[in-house]
C-alpha cells in the first residue's frame, strides 16, 4: 500500500456516548479490557502494512494524543510517512474547525499532496473490525473504480442510522441515501472508503466551494459522485463489525469478546491488536475468587465473584463482592460485598463497600464515575 495515503478520522465527539466521553473524544474511549476504541482502526493499518497516516482529531484531543504518541505500538514511528496527527489550524489563508468528514480531508489536502499518492484510503477510528485493507485495495483496482464503499447488511431496524446503498449484480452502486427514513436496502455503508486521489481532490475542491453544504461524505461527496455517474462500486464485508454509536452498542460489543464462538477475536495470532502497553505486575487471583468467562487485565487483584465481565488493568475487587455482566474500566477499586450488574465503571472510580447496583436486562446499561455515583449515594437509589 505504498501507493495510498490512510486518513483516520478520530475527532468525534460522541455525544450518544453520554458520559463515556465528557472528557474523551469517543476513539479514545477504553474497550475490550486493554485497548482503546481507535486501537482497531490503527491495527488494521498496521496489519495491512499502510506505511502513511494521518489520523484527524478534534473533541478533548488531549487523552487521545497521549494513547497515539509517536505511532510506535502500531510500527508507524517512522522518519518517512508513518503516522501524522492532524488537528484544525489557522493558517495565513485561514481556517477553522473541522465541519465535516469531508472538510476533515480537504484542510488536509497538502498533507495527502506531499506524498503524492494514488490512492487514498479514509476510515473512521470508532469501528470495532479486523480487516485487510489491502483486499479492498486489491477489489478497487480490479473494478476500475474511482471510489470503493466497504459495505455491510444490517437489520432493517438498524438501516435509517446508516448511508444505505443500492448495487446492481456486480455492485457498482447506482444510488445511494445518507440515513433514509424508509430505506429501499438494508446493504449500510462502513464508512470505509478508498478514492482514486485525483477525483477525490477536485470534489473536496468544489464541495468546499459550495457553502449549502455539509461537507459530509455521506451527505454530499458519496452523492455529488453518483449524480455525475462515476464508477463507484462497494465492497462486500464478511467479519465482525460493529459501530459503537450508543451506550448500548459499547456495552453489547464489549460482551460480544466473551463468546468463544464469535467470528472476532482478541486472540487471533494473524491479526494482532496493538496498544499502548502498561507496566503492571501480573493479575493475582485470590483463593476466595471466583472468575468466570470473563476478561481479566494485568495489575489486578481479584478476591471476589467475576462472571461474564471486561476488567482493565489496576482493578482491585475485593472479597464478598460480586460483579455480574459488568465493565469496569482501569484503576476501578470494588470494596467488600458490593453488587454489580449490567454497569459500567469508569476510570478510577471507588466503590465502598456493600453498595449494589443492578439494571435489568431491557434497560441500557447504567455508565457511573465517581461524581455520578456519589449522586446516587446521596438520593439513596443504591
Amino acid at each position: 500500500m505504498k501507493n495510498c495515503v490512510g486518513m483516520l478520522l478520530a475527532g468525534g465527539e460522541g455525544k450518544r456516548l453520554g458520559l463515556l466521553t465528557k472528557d474523551s473524544a469517543k476513539p479514545a474511549v477504553p474497550f475490550g479490557g486493554k485497548y482503546r476504541i481507535i486501537d482497531f482502526a490503527l491495527s488494521n493499518c498496521a496489519n495491512s502494512s499502510l506505511q502513511t497516516l494521518g489520523v484527524m482529531t478534534q473533541y478533548s484531543p488531549l487523552e487521545l494524543n497521549k494513547h497515539l504518541g509517536n505511532g510506535a505500538p502500531w510500527g508507524m514511528n517512522r522518519q518517512n510517512g508513518g503516522m501524522t496527527v492532524l488537528s484544525p489550524y489557522i493558517a495565513k489563508g485561514g481556517g477553522d474547525w473541522y465541519t465535516g468528514t469531508a472538510d476533515a480531508i480537504y484542510q488536509n489536502i497538502h498533507y495527502i499532496d506531499s506524498y503524492d499518492p494514488e490512492y487514498v484510503l479514509v476510515i473512521s477510528g470508532d469501528h470495532i473490525y479486523q480487516m485487510d485493507y489491502t483486499k479492498l485495495l486489491k477489489h478497487h483496482k480490479e473494478t476500475g473504480a474511482d471510489a470503493t464503499i466497504s459495505v455491510k447488511p444490517v437489520s432493517w431496524e438498524e438501516a435509517p442510522r446508516f448511508g444505505i446503498l443500492n448495487t446492481t449484480e456486480d455492485m457498482k452502486i447506482y444510488e445511494f441515501d445518507e440515513k433514509p427514513e424508509n430505506p429501499k436496502s438494508n446493504l449500510a455503508s462502513m464508512g470505509i472508503y478508498i478514492f482514486n486521489w485525483s477525483s477525490l481532490k477536485s470534489y473536496l475542491l468544489a464541495d468546499a466551494a459550495n457553502k449549502d453544504s455539509s461537507h459530509d461524505f455521506g451527505n454530499d461527496i458519496i452523492p455529488a459522485m453518483v449524480n455525475d455517474d462515476l464508477k463507484l462500486y462497494a465492497y462486500r464485508f464478511e467479519g465482525y463489525w460493529k459501530d459503537v454509536g450508543t451506550t448500548l452498542s459499547y456495552w453489547e460489543s464489549n460482551m460480544d469478546l466473551l463468546d468463544e464462538n464469535l467470528e472476532f477475536s482478541l486472540n487471533n495470532k494473524d491479526w494482532r491488536i496493538y496498544s499502548s502497553e502498561s507496566n503492571f505486575p501480573p493479575q493475582y487471583i485470590g483463593d476466595t475468587a471466583a472468575v468466570k468467562n470473563s476478561l481479566i487485565n494485568s495489575g489486578c487483584w481479584i478476591s471476589g465473584t467475576v462472571e461474564n465481565t471486561i476488567v482493565f488493568e489496576n482493578v482491585e475487587i475485593e472479597e464478598g463482592s460480586i460483579v455480574y455482566q459488568s465493565i469496569l474500566h482501569p484503576g476501578v477499586k470494588v470494596g467488600r460485598d458490593a453488587v454489580l450488574e449490567r454497569v459500567i465503571v469508569m476510570e478510577n472510580t471507588q466503590i465502598p463497600d456493600g453498595i449494589r447496583i443492578r439494571i435489568e436486562a431491557e434497560k441500557e446499561p447504567l455508565v457511573i464515575d465517581q461524581e455520578t455515583l456519589s449522586e446516587l449515594l446521596l438520593t439513596e437509589k443504591v
